[in-house]
């Protein structure tokens, strides 16, 4: 295969001039978390203030949504036609101001296919100027194959998890700022299914996304700047059974026992007003 060079590999180094040198449309899905931009200097009362190895999250504004918006346009020409990009992202305010994701993504190339609710259940900042944000965002962005902006449907045992995702931060990783690897496994389950691809993950850190798409079956590509995490998510790679257990716990969640379909061709109420001993799940 003549992508076997890029294949199962985590690249150190700037993640734009890296996806670069990567080929046209061999990737099937990518997920990522990028800093934030939050300000190195920006603390909460719970969590000190957040500092990446190798890595700079105090931009001029601007500036990071222009890389932000050329990172991702690079993806979009790696990735398939019919692919899909995770991206995980929050709300900032600066000085009063709300600043949110939408401001760069409706720039970018791809198709906004959804908007999910990440519930962490617990806010980094306790201080009252807001109700506590206890939630992120996770955008779906989608590569049309010609000129179907939908995509495909998914799975019912995958949509029934639907857009708000209750799951908590990971807590045992020296990265700053990694996601549980439920989050990725979530991903990588609902749109590959059964089927073998490739994943990419850009700012792959403590290399999370990674060990979940092994564990799953699938080739891998990570990027990240910091040697530092480099070699931890290689350690993590190799000693990757280890986290088997919590990626099956999250394959269990998607299951179904009868579809809107297989309930209509039965006969069943497939609606809110179904009596109550035709109720069940209603996937």
């Amino acid at each position: 295969m003549k992508f076997d060079i890029y294949l199962n590999k985590i690249f150190c180094g700037d993640a734009l001039e890296i996806l670069k040198t990567l080929p046209d449309e061999f990737v099937d899905l990518g997920i990522t978390s990028p800093p934030y931009n939050k300000g190195e200097n920006k603390k909460g009362w719970l969590v000190k203030n957040i500092k990446y190895a190798g890595a700079v999250d105090n931009l001029p504004e601007e500036e990071y949504q222009r890389i932000q918006v050329e990172v991702l346009d690079e993806l979009y020409r790696i990735i398939k036609p019919g692919g899909s990009f995770f991206y995980n992202h929050k709300l900032r305010w600066e000085r009063g101001i709300m600043i949110h994701p939408m401001d760069w993504l409706r720039k970018t190339k791809w198709v906004i296919r959804q908007e999910i609710i990440w519930d962490r259940g617990i806010a980094g900042n306790i201080r009252g100027w807001r109700f506590w944000q206890v939630d992120e965002r996770i955008y779906w962005l989608y590569k049309p194959k010609g000129n179907n902006l939908i995509g495909e449907e998914l799975k019912s045992k995958h949509a029934l998890l639907t857009s708000i995702w209750r799951l908590p931060p990971e807590t045992e990783n020296p990265h700053p700022a990694p996601f549980p690897i439920e989050l990725p496994t979530r991903i990588i389950y609902s749109l590959l299914d059964d089927r073998k691809g490739i994943v990419i993950d850009p700012y792959c850190g403590s290399g999370t996304t990674l060990v979940a798409a092994k564990l799953l079956g699938h080739d891998y590509i990570g990027i990240d700047i910091s040697k530092e995490y480099v070699l931890y998510a290689e350690k993590r790679l190799k000693e990757c059974e280890k986290e088997k257990k919590r990626v099956l716990e999250e394959l269990s969640k998607h299951n179904v026992k009868e579809t809107f379909r297989e309930r209509k061709e039965k006969g069943k109420y497939t609606g809110p007003y179904a009596p109550q001993k035709q109720r069940g799940k209603l996937f």
